[in-house]
């Protein structure tokens, strides 16, 4: 008689993976960073909210922002004009029989010196794209995003003059460019730096004037496009720059 076999199997192994906590948002994960003075001196540090400053990069939302914007601010000055823009040409060169010579109805023809031209430029071409605001607004998260990652955003407590002098802009200049990663705001030629201010000031904006690798504006007429032209960026008045683009986020969540 046969006897059974009484070992028993070995449990078999789950091939279904353990789940994975979900990953926090990225508004939970704090940022921080030093705030200089007008001096260069480290004055405190700043918590910067990540769904503006760290943002995963997406080179193609990026391009698409960016040739988008460039081409809204494309204006058409190449010009031609056609045979019915032409002056002159309003009689016939000779009668239509008898002269042995091809027919002509005007010395204008496109096929005439000085006449007009056959699919030439034309400035009534539209290069403009659309765009949405959420777009723009993600696409200027993300370059901060990898701008603050990079080391090229600089935090000023604050940036005000007494008045207009180019002697005193080229002073904080220099004084920055002794902050480290920040040397090349005093030895780069070209598209140097953009200070972005929470308001505009006459006096800073006349004392950076002479400066052709210097620009500012607000932050809230910052783009991405304008942000990526300048190597550095440089914020003053955190708390309200913040603030500002902050705005901007909550503003399209709440178009959602």
């Amino acid at each position: 008689m046969a006897t059974k076999n009484t070992t028993e199997k070995a449990p078999r192994k789950s091939t279904t993976a353990p789940q994975k906590s979900a990953a926090p948002k990225a508004d939970a994960v704090a940022l921080i960073t030093p705030v200089y003075t007008m001096a260069g001196k480290k004055a405190a540090d700043v918590t910067l909210p990540a769904s503006v400053f760290g943002v995963r990069w997406n080179g193609d939302l990026v391009h698409q922002v960016t040739i988008a914007m460039q081409a809204n601010a494309r204006t058409p000055v190449a010009h031609t004009k056609n045979r019915g823009e032409v002056r002159g040409g309003g009689k016939k060169p000779w009668k239509q029989k008898g002269t042995g010579r091809a027919r002509h109805g005007s010395i204008r023809s496109p096929i005439w010196r000085g006449g007009g031209v056959t699919f030439g430029p034309r400035n009534d071409k539209d290069y403009s794209q659309k765009i949405n605001k959420k777009m723009k607004t993600k696409a200027l998260s993300i370059v901060l995003s990898r701008k603050f990652k990079d080391g090229e955003i600089l935090f000023i407590d604050s940036l005000s003059f007494g008045g207009p002098k180019t002697s005193d802009a080229k002073k904080a200049l220099t004084l920055w460019g002794g902050i480290k990663g920040f040397e090349g705001v005093v030895s780069k030629k070209n598209n140097c730096a953009l200070i972005a201010t929470p308001q505009m000031d006459s006096a800073l904006q006349k004392s950076f004037n002479n400066f052709g690798n210097i620009s500012i504006d607000e932050v809230r007429n910052l783009n991405p496009v304008e942000v990526l032209r300048y190597k550095y960026l440089i914020i003053s008045k955190p708390a309200l720059a913040i603030a500002t683009l902050e705005g901007r986020q909550n503003k399209k969540r709440e178009q959602k």
